[in-house]
């Protein structure tokens, strides 16, 4: 506990509304890196690259119970605040916000937040009322905190594409997205990964590597939604998983119209009753 306070001289700690307000209030350079905390060096990666190019960098801890389509995942969601704190600390962060739950929705939003049918896509398809959950919560957060820029990972690349739509359409704050960070065996970490014993986290590596390949014999194959259709089917057999989607996107707008673009394979498969997501 002593060390743990002394962590804290360090970085500011903060709870409430009115101290949010009176750390930050005359911050014009403020990062802001969202999480839901069991935090690891994926997020560390989304402090480094908002230390180099804001002054300051505020870091959020609140799992959301809005976003969770299944009351049993937000319970089992994995935490450990005292190993978060102590992980930004050696990070040098500036400021560490921890609300309540009532804290961030004690205001009703006049205008509730409805996803087109062009956005009903990958997990918007399978998680109903997920992201209509992340948009209201970051919306409440940016009109507490303002920042100048907001930092998001690529793992979720359709959270980023949505988020970022909406922030920058409403606010003053540029939303940036950094590159997914892999493990040595190339699973994107993730909060998670915490829940997959080491046989099944071994699995998911070995998933990752025949994704990574498949977007490789795409690039060069017109018929690729046959190779997908294949693919798939084998990976159910091999691995025994139930995969909800996995598709190609073009990377500027989501569609399922590639026009020779830039695009993503996108995938979410449920391991020994665990949901992963990643994108290549």
């Amino acid at each position: 506990m002593f060390y743990l306070l002394i962590l804290l001289l360090q970085m500011k700690l903060i709870r409430q509304i009115a101290d949010l307000n009176k750390a930050i209030n005359k911050e014009k350079e403020l990062g802001f890196v969202p999480t839901m905390g069991s935090l690891h060096k994926g997020h560390a990666s989304l402090v480094n690259i908002s230390k180099k190019k804001c002054k300051k960098t505020l870091v959020s801890i609140f799992v959301n119970p809005t976003q969770f389509n299944n009351k049993n995942d937000f319970k089992t969601y994995p935490r450990n605040l005292n190993k978060d704190i102590k992980f930004l600390k050696k990070l040098k962060v500036d400021y560490l916000y921890i609300p309540s739950v009532d804290q961030i929705y004690n205001n009703k939003q006049s205008n509730k937040i409805i996803l087109n049918k062009s956005q009903r896509i990958l997990c918007a398809k399978f998680r109903k009322g997920h992201f209509e959950g992340v948009l209201d919560v970051l919306n409440r957060f940016t009109s507490l905190i303002r920042p100048k820029k907001i930092f998001m990972g690529e793992k979720d690349f359709q959270q980023f594409f949505l988020v970022r739509n909406f922030i920058e359409k409403n606010y003053k704050t540029k939303v940036f997205s950094c590159k997914t960070i892999r493990d040595m065996n190339q699973v994107a970490l993730s909060s998670r990964n915490s829940l997959l014993n080491k046989q099944n986290y071994k699995k998911a590596g070995m998933i990752a590597i025949q994704l990574i390949n498949l977007k490789k014999l795409i690039k060069n194959n017109a018929k690729y939604k046959n190779l997908i259709k294949k693919i798939k089917s084998s990976l159910i057999k091999e691995f025994n998983i139930n995969i909800e989607y996995l598709e190609c996107r073009n990377q500027f707008n989501l569609s399922a119209n590639l026009n020779n673009k830039p695009f993503k394979l996108f995938v979410a498969y449920y391991l020994n009753g665990v949901r992963l997501i990643d994108n290549f």
